[in-house]
């Protein structure tokens, strides 16, 4: 064996024989008179929220999510909770781009638990989520709706590290959303992305782009007038880009051979809807300019 093989084979041992971090994060946001307060901050691990922001006012608490590792590795497993009580409103967000790194054969898993109470809203905004070439990832989301309640997120996926001409050849990314109002189910989401397989190229698949992205705004009867507005919205090119309404539920897709344009294409929808079915101005979280 040579020396460069027996480092990288050293290095693979030490891999798997890191334990991995386990790490909670449950908050708790409630309306006190024209007040959202956040008023449960536990943790367990590396998961962080330090302090809760209003840059629009006291009606909407900004929070940003904090992972101090930087990046997801094997054996690693994040759980996020998150509960609006009646007539809260929150946004939650990340600092900068999600990290999953190779796992060299261990499995790393997120799951995201958000409850949403009657005339309450959640709006799940995280920066995107880069997959380094070798993840063997989980990410599972669960939105549950009281009446009137409302949830507007997106996940913005880029497999592999575009920027260093890196593409996902191997790894295997277990992804699934469900959405329901008390109990009865809105959207049911499955998907099995494995590295290397030509669905990933092909155009029933990801059309071999390297970005994918999905927005979902769900408890709130779809007005046409949205739907057209959405698909009114300028696309640059090499975005593909789909909206479709369904009952109490308005998904908006893209494909993007970069982060950047799905961000900001999703940014553009986001934007017109707020307003629109939240009736509140987009304010733009200020961690997302710096």
């Amino acid at each position: 064996m040579t020396v460069r093989g027996a480092q990288a084979s050293d290095a693979a041992r030490e891999e798997a024989a890191r334990p991995g971090w386990q790490a909670r994060l449950s908050l708790g946001f409630e309306r006190r008179a024209e007040t959202t307060v956040l008023v449960q901050r536990e943790h367990c691990g590396p998961l962080r929220v330090q302090k809760a922001l209003y840059p629009e006012g006291a009606a909407v608490c900004h929070a940003i999510v904090l992972h101090p590792p930087g990046g997801v590795a094997g054996g690693d497993r994040l759980e996020i909770s998150v509960a609006a009580a009646p007539g809260a409103h929150a946004l939650l967000t990340t600092p900068g781009a999600g990290k999953w790194y190779r796992s060299g054969g261990r499995q790393a898993q997120q799951s995201l638990t958000v409850r949403v109470a009657r005339e309450a809203v959640v709006e799940w905004l995280p920066q995107e989520t880069i997959v380094f070439d070798g993840a063997e990832a989980t990410m599972h989301s669960r939105i549950e709706l009281a009446a009137g309640g409302v949830f507007c997120g997106w996940e913005i996926l880029c497999l592999g590290r575009t920027a260093a001409g890196e593409r996902f050849s191997y790894g295997h990314l277990d992804l699934a959303t469900r959405i329901e109002r008390e109990g009865r189910p809105l959207w049911l989401e499955r998907g099995q992305l494995c590295g290397g397989s030509p669905w990933l190229e092909a155009a029933a698949g990801l059309a071999g782009q390297p970005v994918s992205a999905t927005l979902l705004l769900a408890g709130r009867t779809v007005e046409r007038e949205w739907l057209e507005a959405c698909r009114a919205l300028p696309v640059a090119d090499g975005l593909l880009t789909g909206v479709t309404a369904l009952p109490e539920l308005l998904v908006a897709r893209c494909l993007a051979p970069g982060a950047e344009l799905a961000r900001a294409w999703l940014g553009d929808v986001w934007q017109l809807l707020r307003p629109a079915a939240l009736g509140r101005q987009a304010v733009p979280p200020r961690i997302w300019s710096t």
